[in-house]
């Protein structure tokens, strides 16, 4: 099966417009296909603070009203996809930003209120992705790149995680490819320490992930971040890792088994 490599980038870098740039000099010097994911929230929470909209997490993630879902569509499938694609462009690499809803690419359930109700956020089964549009655009050449916005099929957008967008979408593609996920944070791996920028664990299991949680080690957004690298595993990706944007190119990171 053809190699293909699905990378997750997420506000650290597209709020950077110099570690913008050379994290996509990098990027695309990735042999095709491949798929790039982006993020956006250090964005959307700033644009949230100007324009009066209270911002709401719960265990990392966003909880998404009408209001905020409006102004999370307009920064991450707006100004942010359509920068990353642009840029893209100058380096050669022929790219088009989609959305879950652009060809019906990645529909999505809206999540149960119960318990916690995330408001307009969706929830994505990779079974349901149409991995033949995808195919598509990389049997002829183009990087697709998405941003976490999905639709209902209902004629709602949704909120949806952009590390489950992430790999959610791998784990599609991993019918056809033989796919390696790449999620690329502010760290430079999963790290046993928070305040050593050394302590990369260089091979994280499940199990060790799960006892990490339990000794208050791996905590907050890292923990849905872990999950959904675990669930790729799970499902089919070949290969997961997490790193930092800067080292796409080398083998500073943590392996996930």
């Amino acid at each position: 099966m053809k190699l293909l490599t699905v990378v997750k980038i997420g506000g650290n870098i597209v709020d950077n417009p110099l570690a913008l740039e050379q994290f996509l000099i990098k990027f695309n010097q990735i042999a095709e296909p491949k798929i790039l994911i982006h993020g956006g929230g250090v964005m959307a929470s700033e644009m949230a603070r100007k324009m009066g909209i209270k911002t709401k997490m719960y265990k990392g993630r966003r909880i998404t009203d009408y209001e905020t879902l409006k102004m999370v569509t307009m920064i991450y499938a707006g100004w942010i996809n359509k920068t990353i694609v642009a840029n893209l462009q100058k380096f050669g690499c022929n790219a088009i930003g989609l959305s879950g809803a652009d060809c019906d690419v990645v529909p999505a359930t809206r999540r149960s209120p119960e318990p916690i109700d995330f408001g307009y956020v969706g929830d994505v089964d990779p079974a349901k992705i149409n991995n033949l549009a995808i195919m598509s655009f990389l049997g002829r050449g183009i990087c697709p790149v998405f941003c976490a916005i999905t639709h209902d099929k209902n004629g709602s957008l949704l909120n949806t995680n952009a590390d489950t967008m992430a790999s959610s979408i791998a784990i599609a593609m991993s019918r056809d490819y033989c796919t390696k996920l790449i999620y690329c944070f502010e760290k430079d791996g999963v790290l046993y320490d928070q305040n050593n920028p050394e302590s990369i664990i260089p091979l994280l299991t499940h199990k060790r992930f799960v006892e990490l949680q339990d000794e208050g080690k791996i905590v907050e957004g890292m923990i849905p971040k872990l999950e959904n690298a675990f669930s790729a595993i799970e499902n089919g990706v070949s290969e997961v890792y997490v790193k930092h944007a800067k080292n796409l190119d080398n083998d500073i990171q943590t392996l996930l088994k």
